[in-house]
C-alpha cells in the first residue's frame, strides 16, 4: 500500500510533464506556423510597395494621405511578426500585436464585402479590383480566424521550445530524462522538481 503510494505521485508527474512536453511543441508548430504565414504574407509585398498601396487604397477605408505609410507599412510589419515568432521572442506580445493586426483584417475585408466592392484582398502580395467572380470573402474571412485559433494558444500559453523566450527564461529544451528541468536547474539542483 505504501508502495503504490510512493508509485502514484511519480506517474502523475510524468503524465503531467508529458502533457507539458506536447503543450510546448503545439506551442512551438503555432509559433512558427504564424512565423511563415507573417513572412509570406510580408516578403510577397515588401518588394512591390506600389501595389501593397494600391491594395490598401482598393479597401476605400482610409484618407489617401495614410494609404502609402500603411501600404508601405505593413509589409514590415508583417516580416518583424514574423521574425519575432520564428526566434521566439516576445512570442505573447507579438501573438497579440497579430491578434488586432488580423481582426483589422477581418474587419476592412467584411466592410468590402458589406459595402460592395470586388477587390482581392491583398494579404499575400497583389490586391486591388477584381471582378465580383474572383472575390473569396469568406474564405479569407474564416481563413484568418484559423490563425486567430492560433493566436489565442500563444497568447494563453506562448511557452514553446527552442524559443528565445525559453532560453531567456533559463529553460531553452528541458531534458527528456528529467521534463520541466533546464539544464542549469539540473545542475542547481532546481526546476520543477527542486521546487
Amino acid at each position: 500500500m505504501i508502495a503504490d503510494q510512493m508509485v502514484r505521485p511519480g506517474r502523475a508527474a510524468s503524465r503531467g510533464a508529458r502533457r507539458q512536453s506536447a503543450a510546448d511543441w503545439v506551442g512551438t508548430a503555432a509559433r512558427l506556423g504564424l512565423a511563415v504565414v507573417w513572412a509570406w504574407a510580408g516578403l510577397a509585398k515588401i518588394g512591390d510597395p506600389e501595389a501593397a498601396a494600391q491594395a490598401v487604397r482598393a479597401y476605400r477605408i482610409l484618407p489617401e494621405a495614410l494609404v502609402k505609410p500603411f501600404g508601405y507599412g505593413l509589409p514590415f510589419l508583417e516580416v518583424a511578426l514574423a521574425l519575432l515568432l520564428l526566434v521566439g521572442l516576445g512570442t505573447r506580445i507579438a501573438a497579440l500585436v497579430s491578434g488586432v493586426l488580423l481582426l483589422v483584417y477581418i474587419g476592412s475585408i467584411a466592410s468590402v464585402w458589406a459595402r460592395g466592392i470586388s477587390i482581392d484582398c491583398g494579404c499575400f502580395g497583389g490586391g486591388g479590383a477584381v471582378s465580383a467572380s474572383h472575390t473569396a470573402y469568406l474564405q479569407e474571412i474564416l481563413r484568418d480566424l484559423g490563425f486567430l485559433l492560433v493566436v489565442g494558444w500563444l497568447v494563453r500559453r506562448p511557452r514553446s521550445r527552442c524559443s528565445l523566450d525559453g532560453w531567456l527564461a533559463g529553460s531553452w529544451v528541458p531534458s527528456p530524462a528529467t521534463p520541466g528541468r533546464s539544464k542549469t536547474d539540473r545542475q542547481m539542483g532546481g526546476g520543477v522538481a527542486g521546487r
